[in-house]
Formats: structure tokens, C-alpha cells, sequence
């Protein structure tokens, strides 16, 4: 069984070298593309890294903020992640956006499961946020139907948004009311 945890910034570099194993994942060997990444390219960019490290550190409804939790397996190390962040846009401080992991080895465990109802809890119970907002390669399909039996529904999708590769994949926005604590 794993356990689920708030990632301290201490642990960031830790994180970072699980996120970037994960990432290399992408696209290549039968995994199909589950980020808008090269799989020339797929590691987390040092300016993304900063600002996501630093978004730990906001408080959350300010501009920036963002809250990261780690699934851990019996021998301490990373076997998932999940994590919520302010949207850009101004007014939408009672949305926010989730982006997630499973290692290689955990998938189709029941962990991505478990790891959104953590985040879902802590966004109504802490938060308080009204909405959590997605989006996912919509050629991601064990994604979007994870998403889709925990309550999430597909808002729209923008066709053809990236060119990676020289393959062209569209995108899919999902979102999940939450219910008032």
C-alpha cells in the first residue's frame, strides 16, 4: 500500500529526478504521448521547475500558488504524483488545475484513483476551491477515462493543437464541480 504525501520543497529534487524518469517515458517504447513533449525533449524545463518550486512556497488564492503530493511505495520512493496550481486568468481564484503521474510500474493499481480523491478532498475541504480544471492529449485515452470515472467531464477540445514529432494532437479540456464543504 502506498501512502500519500505533501511534497516539502526540500524533497524537490528528489521529485524532479522521479518527474524527469517519468517523462522519458513519453512516446517512446508502445507508451503513447501523455505530455506535450518531444520524446527527444522529454524532461521538465528548468524555468517550469523554478516556478513550480516556487509555487509550493505561495499561499494558495494568490497568484502562482500550487500544491504538489507524492505517492510513496513500502521502500520510500516516488510511485506517482499529483498537483493543483492557480489558473492565469484573473477572477479564477475558485478553479484550479490538476496535472498528475504514475510511474510505470503502479499503473492500473488503483493509484491515479487515489490520488485524485486526495487532491479532490483537499481542494473542497482546505482550499475551498468550486472547480478542478484539466486538460490531456486527447489521444490519452487510459487518462481521459481515469479522469471520466472520477467525476471529471469533458469541456471541449481544441483539434490538431500540437505538431510533435511531426504527429498532430489535439487537446482535451475536463472539469470537475466540486461540492461545497
Amino acid at each position: 500500500m502506498t501512502s500519500i504525501e505533501q511534497l516539502t520543497p526540500e524533497d524537490f529534487d528528489v521529485f524532479l529526478g522521479y518527474l524527469n524518469d517519468h517523462l522519458s517515458d513519453n512516446g517512446r517504447d508502445g507508451t503513447g504521448y501523455f505530455q506535450p513533449l518531444s520524446r527527444h525533449d522529454a524532461r521538465f524545463p528548468a524555468d517550469k521547475a523554478d516556478a513550480f518550486k516556487a509555487g509550493m512556497g505561495i499561499d494558495v488564492g494568490a497568484p502562482g500558488w500550487r500544491r504538489v503530493w507524492v505517492a510513496r511505495d513500502a521502500d520510500g520512493r516516488i510511485a506517482g504524483h499529483i498537483d493543483l496550481r492557480a489558473l492565469a486568468e484573473r477572477y479564477a481564484a475558485h478553479r484550479c488545475l490538476l496535472g498528475m503521474g504514475v510511474d510505470r510500474g503502479q499503473r492500473k493499481a488503483g493509484l491515479g484513483g487515489r490520488l485524485i480523491d486526495h487532491a479532490r478532498q483537499w481542494a473542497t475541504h482546505t482550499a475551498r476551491l468550486a472547480w478542478i480544471d484539466l486538460q490531456v492529449l486527447s489521444s490519452n485515452t487510459p487518462a481521459i477515462n481515469l479522469y471520466l470515472r472520477n467525476g471529471f467531464h469533458k469541456t471541449g477540445e481544441i483539434a490538431d493543437m500540437f505538431n510533435i514529432d511531426g504527429q498532430m494532437f489535439s487537446y482535451t479540456g475536463m472539469s470537475k464541480h466540486l461540492a461545497p464543504a
